[in-house]
């Protein structure tokens, strides 16, 4: 898969996490954090399956040999980092939360450097930074230094928990690659879901508290954020790498802004700058910029030796 179809990917997966974020912060109301994982991934499992038979005819064989990384990128991206997010909710703003999760490309470039040996150039470092700057500009409305004035509860230390699972979920993603993405997406979901089982159902739900805004978030999650982005994740980190992927995670603070508009909520000047800048950011750390200099240089060396 070429890096601009991965691009497009990446921009679509963290779409559909923003519109997790919204959706949650309504569902956990009705539906505790362990049901709406259980839930969601259960549901997810009968696309998930399907999708991965049509398009990939995987050697499920193979799949199973592979029984332990699955196992755990189904503990830590189907149920470690869902019950943090969901349980983070209960406790913290939802804006400390988008505050908190900005530090995932800066976590996942960390521990992509020091256990993949990745490396990063000075213009994608800059990238990062400028696009850090912007989610910070949109969190903060412009008061940068509200950040050092924020009063970290309960639910800010699991959203810093959840950051380094995805980290390391992502880590072994980037390791499965004898493993098609969507195959492993689902056979890892599977075994979250076995594992999940028997805690959700001695933990029981009352289904007659669910109302229609929580079962619709429900499918919202099933549909998009589960299938759709965890596929599109996972195809992306395999194409350029998880470093370069997590500096697309910057993008959730933006659409969760437009998604704000959309919900009738006006969106300020800052919101619009700070956007701007992840969008920079982006485009800096996704390399576009390092390969012009390297086309304009050999261009140059050409010439002169013409």
């Amino acid at each position: 898969m070429g890096k601009y179809r991965a691009w497009l990917l990446l921009v679509f997966c963290n779409l559909f996490w923003a519109g997790n974020y919204v959706f949650g912060k309504y569902v956990i109301e009705e539906v505790p954090p362990l049901w709406i994982t259980f839930s969601r991934w259960l549901l997810a499992l009968f696309l998930l399956f399907p999708i991965a038979w049509f398009l990939e005819k995987p050697d499920w064989k193979k799949a199973g040999q592979a029984w332990l990384p699955l196992v755990g990128m189904g503990i830590l991206g189907g149920i470690g980092y869902n019950l943090l997010l969901y349980s983070a909710l209960e406790y913290t703003t939802a804006t400390n939360a988008a505050l908190v999760s900005a530090l995932n490309p800066a976590v996942i470039v960390l521990f992509s450097v020091l256990l993949l040996g990745e490396r990063i150039s000075t213009t994608q470092f800059a990238g990062f930074v400028v696009s850090l700057v912007g989610v910070l500009v949109i969190l903060t409305k412009g008061s940068l230094g509200q950040i050092f004035d924020a009063d970290y509860n309960r639910g800010d230390l699991l959203m810093v928990a959840s950051v380094v699972v995805w980290t390391f979920y992502s880590i072994i993603g980037k390791r499965l690659g004898n493993i098609p993405p969507i195959t492993a997406t689902a056979v890892s979901t599977l075994f979250a879901v076995l594992i999940m089982a028997p805690f959700a159902l001695a933990q029981g739900i009352d289904l007659t508290g669910i109302g229609p805004l929580a079962v619709t978030g429900i499918l919202y999650m099933v549909i998009f954020p589960s299938v759709g982005s965890f596929v599109f994740w996972n195809m992306s980190v395999r194409a350029i790498g998880a470093s370069q992927a997590g500096i697309f995670l910057n993008f959730i603070p933006v659409f969760t802004a437009i998604i704000s508009v959309i919900l009738g909520e006006e969106i300020t000047g800052t919101q619009i700058w700070g956007g701007l800048l992840v969008f920079a950011g982006v485009y800096l750390t996704s390399g576009m910029l390092d390969r012009r200099w390297t086309r304009a240089a050999e261009t140059y060396q050409k010439a002169g030796s013409a």
